[in-house]
Order: C-alpha cells, then sequence, then structure tokens
C-alpha cells in the first residue's frame, strides 16, 4: 500500500509542479545519478516558492541524500553568486576569501574534500594567486549564476556517483535547448557597487535557445562578462621583522567572461546525442600595498635609515643603538612572550612602503560529446571530453622604500585583542614622502613567474537493465577513466637581482591619488601600468627555477555495479564501486653531493648556481580500492519519509601535496630563519572515510519540510606532513644561515566528523514564507596532523545557520537572508598567511525583484548589509610548529567587510 501511496505521491508532485508554473511543455531528460528521473527536478518554475518546492521535489523522491538549489526561470538563480547560493544548504559552508564565495566545504570535511562536476564530469581550475597551492577544488567564482540550471548537493554516496569527494559531490547543471521553448531569449544588465571601492561596476548577460519545429534539434548559446573593481583592505602581521604590523590596500581589477554553447540532437524518441562548450575566464590583475610600520621600533627591524640593529653589518646578534636609538619598552606580552603592547616615541618608529604588483589570470575550457538511447528493457548512455585551465601569476614584483619620517609613526601598537589596532601621529602619506631621493627598489627574490596547468581527457559509459528479480527493479553498471595532468612552473631572474636601469622613482611609479588601508591610513596608489613596465624592464632573462618545478600524472579508473529495489514501503539502492589511479610526479632533486662536496659554497665550482640536478627525476605510486556504498529509504506515510546510508568514500590527495619537488619557501628574502624544504609523493593513498546517515523528513506541505539528520564520518587515512627543524642542507641564504625546516607529507589517521542536521521551511498561500535551517559538527581530528597541533579539520565550523525569510506576489519578491558560521580553521601551511583561526563570520543579504510585464523586469540586491569583517587570529599553542603570529591568540590578519550593491534589468521573449 505505502509503495502505492509513494508513487501516487511522485505523480502528484509532478503534476502540481506543472499546473503551478503555467508552463506547456516539460522536457524529460537522463536520469540523474539517484535513480530518479529529472523530470521531477528540471521543470522550468516561476517564482521563490515553486522554485524551492523543486528542491524539495528532489530531495523527497531520492534515494540518496541530496539537496538542491534550483533556478527560479532562464536567469533567475537564488543568488547572484553561486557560492553563496550554495551556502543555503544546511551542512554546507562557503569560504569567502576574495569578497566571493569561492570554495565550499560539506559537512565538516575541508573545501578540498568537496568534488565538483559540471554536468557530472570533471572541470578543471586553477588559482591566479601564486600563494594558494594547487589542489583538487573549484573555484565558484568563476562561475556565472545567470548559466546555472540547477545545482545538486550529495552529501550521500552511491556506486554510480563517481569518487572523489569525502565532504561530498556537487554537480553543477546547464540548461539544454530542448527544454526550453524554441526562440527563448534572455538578457541582463547589471551595475555592482562596493562600499570599498565606491564605484558601479557593469556586468552583462545573455542568452539564445533554438530548437525546431520537431523538436529534434536544439541549440544554445549563453554569455556573461563582468567587470569588478574590488578592494580589500586589511592589517597583516610579521612578528619577526620587527613586530611588524601592515595596514595594506589589496586592489583587483576583475573581468570575468563566460560562455555555454550546447547543442541536442534527438532523431528519434529513444536517442538523443549532445554537444557542450564552456569556457570560463578570470583576468585578475592586482596591486597589494603596505605600509609595514615597527611595533618594537625600527631598530629591531634592522632596517636603514630609520634603524640600525647590528653593530657590524648583520654579521652577528648584538644589538645597539641605531642612528635614533630609542628602543621602546614593551607594556604587555602574551604567552608567547611576544610583545603585545608598544607606545612609540617620536624618534623609535619607521616605516617601509612597499608595493606588489601581479599580472595575473585563469581560465577553463571544457568541451564534452554525449549520447543516450532508450528501450523497453535498457539504457545505454556515456560521454567523452577534454577540460583544461592554465592560469597562475604570470609576473609579480615588489617595490619599496622608506616613506615618512619617524615622528610620523610615534604612537600606541596595540596587538591584545583580536584585531590589531595601530594609533600613529600621522595618518597619510603620498608619493612625494619616500626617503632618500624617492626611487623604489626592486628586491630579486619578489621577481616570480607561476605559470599553472589542469587538464583532464575523460570518458565515461553506463548501462541500466530494468529487470523483475523480487524488489529488485533495475541493475546498472558502468566505468570511467581518466588521464589528468597538473604542472606548475616557477621562473626567477637572471641575474638574481633586478637591473636599475629603469627610472624607478615614486613619482613615475604612485599617482597623486590615494587609496585608504585600514587603520584609517592613506598611501600613494600605485600605477598598475606603470609599475609592472618598470619591473618587467628591469628584469634579465627568465630562469626555470628547479625547486618549484612539479608535474603530476594520474590515469585514474573506475568500474561499479548496482542495484536498485522497489517494495512496500521501502526503496533505495546498493552497489559496489572499484577504483583504481596510478600516479607519477617529475621533479628537479636536490643536489646533496654536489653541496656535501662544496660546489656551491663560496668559490666553488658551481657558486651561484641552483644547487639542484638539472634532468628531471620520477616518482611513481599507486593504489585501488572497492567502496561499498548502501541507500534504503522507509516510506512510513505519505508525508513521512526515513532516510538512512552508508557507504566508503574517497577523495584523493591534492596535487600540491602530490609534487614530488623539493621545494624552498622563504630562501633568500628579507626574513631570517624561516627558509623550508617541502617534499611531496604521488604515492600518497588517498583521504578515506566510512560514513553513515539516518534522517527522518516530514513533508506536511508540497512547499514545507520540516527534518532531522544524523550523519557521522570516520576518516581512516589522511594526508599531513613530517616536520624536522634546525636542519643544516649546506645551502646558505642571504643572511648566512644554513638552517632549514624539513617539511614531508605523508599518511596519517584522520579523525572523525560528527554532526547533525535541521532544517524547516514553509510557504504560504499570503506569499510569505522562510527558510531555515541548523547544522552541529563535531569534527575532531588529530592534533598531530597539523602543524599548528590543532584537533580540528580545516574549513570545519562547529555551528551553522541560515534564516531566509520572503515574501512574492506576482509583480514583485524580497528576502532576506542570513547566514552564520562560528570561528573554523585555514590551512595554507608554508605559504605567506599559513595556518590560523578564522573568527565566526554572519551575512545579512536583501534581494527584490519587480516584473514590469512578461518582457521586463527588475532585481536589486545588497551582499553583507551589515559589512562584516573577516577576523583570522593565531590560534595554536606554543609547542606548535608554526610563526609566532599564528599563536596564542595573536591578531594575524583582519580584513574590513564590504558592502556591495547589485541593480539591474533583465529581458526575457
Amino acid at each position: 500500500m505505502l509503495a502505492n501511496n509513494f508513487k501516487k505521491s511522485l505523480l502528484a508532485a509532478k503534476v502540481g509542479l506543472i499546473l503551478g508554473t503555467g508552463v506547456t511543455g516539460v522536457a524529460f531528460a537522463e536520469e540523474n545519478q539517484t535513480g530518479v528521473k529529472e523530470d521531477v527536478e528540471v521543470i522550468e518554475v516561476r517564482g521563490i516558492r515553486r522554485s524551492l518546492e523543486a528542491s524539495l521535489n528532489t530531495k523527497r523522491f531520492a534515494t540518496s541524500v541530496v539537496d538542491a538549489v534550483s533556478a527560479e526561470d532562464v536567469g533567475k538563480f537564488p543568488d547572484s553568486d553561486v557560492g553563496e547560493a550554495l551556502g543555503r544548504i544546511s551542512g554546507v559552508s562557503v569560504g569567502r576569501q576574495f569578497g566571493q564565495g569561492q570554495q565550499v566545504s560539506i559537512r565538516g570535511a575541508s573545501a578540498q574534500l568537496t568534488r565538483t562536476l559540471l554536468n557530472g564530469h570533471t572541470v578543471s581550475s586553477t588559482n591566479w594567486y601564486d600563494q594558494q597551492s594547487i589542489d583538487r577544488s573549484f573555484n565558484y567564482s568563476l562561475m556565472p549564476a545567470e548559466m546555472v540550471g540547477g545545482i545538486d548537493v550529495y552529501k550521500s554516496s552511491q556506486a554510480d556517483l563517481p569518487e572523489g569527494g569525502v565532504g561530498g559531490v556537487i554537480i553543477v547543471k546547464t540548461r539544454k535547448p530542448l527544454d526550453l521553448d524554441a526562440n527563448t531569449v534572455f538578457g541582463s544588465v547589471k551595475f555592482d557597487y562596493g562600499s570599498i571601492a565606491e564605484q558601479w561596476d557593469p556586468e552583462v548577460s545573455g542568452l539564445y535557445s533554438w530548437k525546431n519545429d520537431d523538436e529534434t534539434f536544439g541549440a544554445l548559446v549563453a554569455l556573461a562578462r563582468k567587470e569588478t573593481e574590488y578592494q580589500r583592505r586589511g592589517t597583516e602581521t610579521i612578528l619577526a621583522w620587527g613586530g611588524a604590523v601592515a595596514p595594506t590596500v589589496f586592489k583587483q581589477e576583475r573581468e570575468r567572461t563566460a560562455y555555454n554553447i550546447a547543442l541536442q540532437y534527438a532523431p528519434t524518441d529513444e536517442m538523443e546525442f549532445g554537444l557542450n562548450y564552456t569556457a570560463l575566464d578570470l583576468q585578475a590583475d592586482n596591486i597589494n600595498s603596505s605600509l609595514f610600520l615597527f611595533s618594537q621600533g625600527a631598530d629591531a627591524a634592522r632596517w636603514i635609515p630609520f634603524g640600525d640593529k647590528y653593530s657590524n653589518g648583520g654579521a652577528d646578534e648584538n644589538p645597539v643603538d641605531g642612528p635614533l636609538g630609542n628602543m621602546p619598552a614593551c607594556q604587555q606580552v602574551n604567552a608567547s612572550n611576544d610583545c603585545v603592547k608598544t607606545t612609540l616615541d617620536a624618534l623609535a618608529g619607521g616605516s617601509w612602503g612597499q608595493t606588489w604588483v601581479r599580472d595575473a589570470e585563469m581560465d577553463s575550457q571544457t568541451i564534452e560529446i554525449n549520447g543516450k538511447y532508450t528501450t523497453d528493457n535498457f539504457v545505454i548512455d556515456g560521454r567523452i571530453g577534454t577540460t583544461k585551465s592554465d592560469g597562475g601569476t604570470n609576473f609579480t614584483a615588489a617595490q619599496r622604500e622608506g616613506i615618512g619620517q619617524a615622528s610620523d609613526f610615534a604612537g600606541v601598537y596595540d596587538a591584545t585583542g583580536k584585531i590589531y589596532h595601530v594609533d600613529t601621529a600621522v595618518k597619510s602619506w603620498t608619493r612625494d614622502d619616500f626617503v632618500g631621493d624617492g626611487k623604489l627598489d626592486i628586491p630579486g627574490w619578489s621577481i616570480r613567474s607561476q605559470p599553472n596547468t589542469d587538464e583532464e581527457d575523460f570518458v565515461q559509459g553506463n548501462i541500466k537493465f530494468f529487470v523483475d528479480f523480487g524488489a529488485i527493479t533495475s541493475i546498472k553498471t558502468g566505468f570511467s577513466y581518466a588521464e589528468h595532468f597538473v604542472e606548475e612552473r616557477t621562473f626567477w631572474p637572471n641575474p638574481r637581482v633586478a637591473l636599475n636601469d629603469v627610472d624607478g622613482t615614486a613619482t613615475k611609479l604612485y599617482k597623486e591619488s590615494q587609496l585608504e588601508l585600514s587603520q584609517g591610513m592613506l598611501f600613494p596608489e600605485a600605477d598598475y601600468d606603470a609599475m609592472l613596465s618598470r619591473a618587467q624592464n628591469t628584469l634579465g632573462e627568465w630562469e626555470l627555477l628547479r625547486s618549484g618545478y612539479g608535474t603530476v600524472e594520474e590515469e585514474n579508473f573506475a568500474a561499479y555495479v548496482m542495484a536498485e529495489f522497489s517494495a512496500e514501503g521501502i526503496r533505495g539502492n546498493f552497489g559496489l564501486r572499484y577504483i583504481s589511479t596510478d600516479a607519477e610526479s617529475d621533479f628537479f632533486a636536490v643536489d646533496f653531493a654536489g653541496l656535501a662536496a662544496g660546489k656551491y659554497k663560496e668559490g666553488g665550482v658551481l657558486e651561484g648556481y641552483q644547487a639542484y640536478e638539472r634532468t628531471l627525476t620520477t616518482e611513481k605510486g599507486s593504489y585501488n580500492d572497492v567502496l561499498p556504498s548502501v541507500n534504503v529509504v522507509f516510506d512510513l506515510a505519505d508525508d513521512l519519509i526515513l532516510r538512512t546510508s552508508a557507504s566508503q568514500v574517497i577523495a584523493r590527495p591534492n596535487y600540491a601535496d602530490m609534487f614530488s619537488r623539493q621545494e624552498q619557501t622563504g630562501f633568500n628574502d628579507d626574513l631570517e630563519l624561516n627558509e623550508v624544504l617541502s617534499k611531496g609523493s604521488p604515492a600518497l593513498k588517498p583521504f578515506k572515510a566510512t560514513q553513515a546517515d539516518l534522517s527522518i523528513e516530514w513533508y506536511y506541505s508540497d512547499s514545507a519540510l520540516l527534518s532531522a539528520t544524523y550523519f557521522i564520518k570516520d576518516i581512516s587515512n589522511f594526508t599531513t606532513a613530517t616536520l624536522v627543524q634546525d636542519q643544516s642542507l649546506g645551502i646558505v641564504d642571504n643572511f648566512g644561515n644554513d638552517n632549514w625546516t624539513l617539511s614531508t607529507k605523508r599518511n596519517a589517521v584522520g579523525g572523525q566528523i560528527r554532526g547533525v542536521e535541521l532544517q524547516w521551511q514553509n510557504s504560504f498561500d499570503n506569499g510569505f514564507g522562510y527558510v531555515t535551517n541548523y547544522t552541529f559538527v563535531d569534527a575532531d581530528a588529530e592534533g598531530e596532523n597539523y602543524a599548528d597541533l590543532i584537533p580540528e579539520f580545516s574549513d570545519s565550523s562547529k555551528h551553522t545557520v541560515n534564516l531566509v525569510g520572503f515574501y512574492e506576489t506576482d509583480d514583485y519578491t524580497i528576502r532576506a537572508a542570513y547566514n552564520w558560521r562560528s570561528e573554523y580553521m585555514i590551512r595554507e601551511g608554508a605559504k605567506f598567511y599559513g595556518n590560523r583561526m578564522h573568527d565566526d563570520y554572519g551575512t545579512l543579504d536583501i534581494t527584490a525583484t519587480y516584473t514590469l510585464n512578461d518582457y521586463i523586469g527588475f532585481s536589486f540586491e545588497v551582499v553583507n548589509l551589515l559589512e562584516e569583517d573577516s577576523v583570522q587570529y593565531g590560534a595554536a599553542s606554543d609547542g606548535a610548529s608554526v610563526k609566532n603570529e599564528l599563536k596564542n591568540n595573536y591578531p594575524a590578519w583582519s580584513f574590513e567587510g564590504e558592502r556591495r550593491i547589485k541593480a539591474g534589468v533583465n529581458f526575457r521573449f
């Protein structure tokens, strides 16, 4: 009886959605990964309520644990940012490092353990920023919301779902021409205002979809372009450099271009072919200006002309008074005995003005061909394609000089709270305030080029047989094969120092205008073109930095078999997935024999050369596994579901951890004793977890849900690093030191994640509605897995809350959405920002729309209305192998929150 009731409920849901939307045609697409036909979820709906009903429909009739985000209509994704839309889902948290939702973590697992697929296949992605490691996460800032038809978030696994996500798998779906009316046209123009940049930026998008009268062939073209001037004000610290605190401003000229071309051919009702091409491009050129202030006095910074800590040019550590003297007395220390509060007099201070200029970009191009053949007895489908991404920092260099005078920086330097506060005598400087002749220095160590490549060729095939073996209704089997290649190259200049044959005076490199830093300070605005041109013209020749070269090649194969079943009051699936990976990494090894023989020492035959071999070495690794899964749904009543699942899942190691190269970090820069030699391995085993879910779901109306879910993940395998400090390698830095920390990647035991998700949502006939959810996560990791020794998984907040309220009529809608998450660890290892705790973070967003008629509408959106700041502090204890600003609640980094206002007009017919 209950089985019949379930089928009636499924049919009623379909009919209700169709009648509620007034849409005359319904497109029946291929079955999704859950085995429930996509006509349940891709019906074109209008309005917030109908969109939520479609998302509930997906969740309700799936056999696995799935949440969905559905577009209300073409161009009506719930949020203008894809990452932010995902953050409304229970159990999902979003990282916003550069003002947008970039990376997504699910149920307490790191964002690097979330796998993102585009229409069911891999999409390559690289980073534009050289201070971020290459990993397997997808950068959602690349994807315009206007191109997205819907998103499915799989929190449990099943045999036919591609492996690779310990946290979960996200499938982003673009639109298909045969699903839309012939000659569908959509266009929009928006303007985006940032409260820090204080200017309006344009954004345009458009879509055209056509199909013939027989509905056997269709074509769709979608385009989107957005230009944004993004500014981020922050306060950064470098304790080891005279207790430096740096008010900064990051200014980036973003140009995002995306387009999608889709073709569909269905010559018969049984046969369908498709071609999909997607191109995503982001130009991310930027400048980053900092005013380094020395809380321990300029003398402590070993910096001239304001101070000189060393009596004989830095040959020993005997501090003496510099030219100005007056080393400030420390007024308060923290648990690490680091000074956290001083007051500088008019003779003690000094500052270093510095601007980084970066030519940066990333792109991603994907093309895939798919086909499907359906009969009464079986369905066969498959796809073949390729995806490639190029990106990185094409060129970067720092330019710097002293600025102001000592008395400018007299005042209080207070690091006793989570945010560093500085109150100096002067808060404004222009390009005329640089000291000496005003000519900026370009340190040779800062000049780099780091292009990255990420590409994959893939093929997938599936066949599903409809059977009548008692409760078993179908048996599905298939395979996937992919060849993946990642390459990171780093170049440095030869000669090692910049040539000084180009005019580098401040008046040539900075404008008369100023940019506001944090702490209310003003700094001359850098001229991006002038700085880039000057730095490039001072360059000798590029030379491959062999310590920074690495590749990873993977061959990934998977095959599965899965049975679906349905009986009285019960339905689900069970199966096995076999996975196999062969990996190898090319690199240049350290020439330890040459170092031992003294070849690289002063006077040696290779003095001045890189202490690395000149031929590539290859390391290899492989692994295979069998991953079981079972999903069972009990239909307790027409509107009440008990859902259970259990499975084993894996996530392959991050590419940066698989590079066998012996990479140098901190070598020959301006900081002493911060050199690290890091090595990964392609023989690392994947992250592996055994997980289970138990949920109760009450659908007490078509648009209402009240549910509770308990989940657990037991992570048995994990990637970590072994650190060995104070090692002599024979590689001497510019301070005369040979003192290194060795960091070696290895496998370790992970930990356990347990949690609860609560969801409650409803929509009413009077136009009001709400969506609320709360997630509790207890993510216990082994502390020794991390250099900071903190026993918590990265990116994991213990508490996450979403509160959404809306009101809609036929003509207009208004929605308020609040998202809050408790503190969480961000880990970037040996990179500049390191491992730090991000303070709790909450944003309030407002959206409103007005429909003038069937063809024209208006939209208005406010993101981060309350201008929530991003506050990051050191959470490690004294015994941790991290720098001191990442310990004992030291206020390492903070960035001011920016409110963004978006207003636009759209048309459709």
